[in-house]
């Protein structure tokens, strides 16, 4: 019976919401190689669909080239690369999503609301805006889209380990980091409906993320934890209460980073350097760590570890009232949302192309995404502006693009995910059902203006599955931190 109301009472949101003009193709549609994008298969020169299974070479990717960001084709001696094979997987499939979710999504469908300054009131659980209630015209639907990726299904939030390889630029020397990190979903967890959608270790935050550094030694053991408040949904320049541990202070003390969009990563590159100076800070702690003050009269190097750096984890939240959005586009596009090629830790050698940033060789699979664009209220490391590719089905983040304040690119991101269903012997729900999740796999990054410089993250062992309470309570508190290594 709840069911058949919550189901009812979509339909008759969807019917006071009025039509929306854009949706993907059906399932199975598969594009045209060389045609206009909208264009039907006969006219297409060479008369070739982009079919699953086929296997795409470099000299085959210029009649793809529409089904590519122009972002990424135009830097694409860096993302593509002799030698690659790209597998195409399913042409708009409709992957399916956890029960629970669904149902949240229907139960509190039209429930959710925004104010005028971009907030988001009244949400419970499941998605805010069903996709199919957006109409891509109307003045909100961008902001409604980036509030439906910051809430999307993810299960209990993901936590692996990872490797990041930092590349200062194409012919410089790499340098490689491991640890392990974790984004817990605390808030607005649609399997939680017995504990008020809410993890009961943390009931007043959205998030909780956090990592460690183990190699190499010069960052081992620098570790953090990021807690944010639920209030940010409704106040975007509320900070994150971020704490670092830095060895060489042996203590956890309060990030120099006051204000993080979206997930935090100390600088690593700095923690083992011996820098000079001091830098003065004001003592205090928080509501959730009162005894942990900010760091001061310590050498400099440790006040730069603190440091937030836009490195790791780029792409995996952000907050959407802190941007003006809107729609540019919805458009076929191909893009790693469902990978089937193991990187580390699974696999250690992994090609990556000379640059060290394709993901190319790889399933990538056609896809229906919304392309939208937010204007920072707040620049951060001359971040002015994003363009994010989200895949209109799942909310996943497709590609992650960066802008100066003139528009130009700072940098360009492909984002890989994996399906747990597609994955043997993936773990079900402590429920007994799949949890038809989408692990954030890898990420690669290549920083325009830096001469062939970027990033990648692997982290090919990450589950989003929910954690036992005392599990919890060490991953949503400080004290952890305090301990040290």
């Amino acid at each position: 019976m709840r069911r058949c109301a919550s189901r009812l009472l979509l339909a008759l949101v969807l019917a006071a919401a009025g039509p929306a003009t854009a949706a993907p193709p059906p399932d199975g549609t598969c594009p045209a190689r060389s045609a206009a994008a909208g264009a039907a298969p006969e006219v297409d020169s060479a008369g070739l669909l982009v079919e699953p299974g086929t296997i795409i070479e470099l000299d085959d990717l210029l009649s793809l080239s529409r089904l590519f960001p122009p972002e990424v084709w135009n830097q694409r001696d860096a993302f593509f690369h002799e030698g690659m094979r790209m597998e195409i997987g399913w042409c708009h499939r409709r992957y399916p999503t956890a029960a629970f979710h669904a149902e949240a999504t229907t139960a509190f469908a039209g429930q959710a609301r925004l104010d005028e300054h971009g907030n988001l009131l009244d949400y419970v659980a499941g998605l805010p805006f069903p996709p199919e209630t957006i109409d891509p015209a109307a003045p909100d639907a961008g902001l409604r889209w980036a509030w439906n990726f910051e809430q999307r299904y993810r299960g209990a939030g993901p936590i692996g380990r990872f490797r990041l390889v930092d590349l200062p630029d194409r012919f410089g020397v790499p340098h490689t980091y491991l640890g392990d990190f974790f984004l817990v979903r605390t808030g607005h967890r649609a399997d939680l409906a017995a504990s008020d959608y809410r993890v009961p270790e943390s009931t007043k935050t959205s998030w909780v993320a956090g990592g460690r550094f183990l190699e190499p030694f010069d960052a081992r053991n620098l570790a953090w934890r990021q807690i944010r408040s639920r209030d940010a949904e409704r106040d975007w320049s509320r900070p994150d209460e971020t704490f670092v541990y830095v060895p060489e202070l042996r203590r956890a003390r309060r990030a120099a980073s006051g204000w993080v969009d979206g997930v935090y990563t100390p600088r690593y590159r700095v923690a083992g350097q011996n820098d000079g100076g001091f830098v003065p800070f004001n003592r205090g702690g928080s509501e959730y760590a009162p005894e942990l003050g900010l760091i001061a009269g310590n050498p400099g190097k440790a006040i730069a570890a603190t440091e937030d750096i836009r490195r790791g984890f780029v792409g995996l939240a952000l907050r959407p009232n802190a941007y003006t959005w809107k729609v540019l586009e919805e458009r076929e596009v191909l893009a790693p949302l469902n990978g089937v090629t193991p990187g580390w830790p699974e696999s250690e050698d992994r090609n990556y192309g000379p640059w060290g940033l394709s993901v190319a060789s790889d399933r990538w699979d056609v896809r229906w995404a919304v392309v939208l664009r937010g204007h920072a209220r707040r620049e951060v490391e001359g971040v002015a502006a994003v363009t994010l590719w989200l895949d209109w089905q799942t909310q996943q983040p497709l590609y992650f693009v960066t802008h100066k304040k003139n528009g130009a690119v700072l940098d360009v991101g492909i984002l890989v995910h994996r399906f747990s269903g597609d994955v043997p012997r993936y773990p079900t729900w402590p429920s007994g059902e799949p949890a038809h999740v989408f692990d954030p796999v890898a990420a690669t990054f290549y920083f325009v203006p830096g001469g062939g410089s970027g990033w990648r993250r692997e982290s090919y062992d990450v589950r989003s599955l929910p954690l036992a309470p005392g599990e919890i309570r060490k991953l949503t508190s400080t004290d952890e931190l305090q301990k040290g290594r």
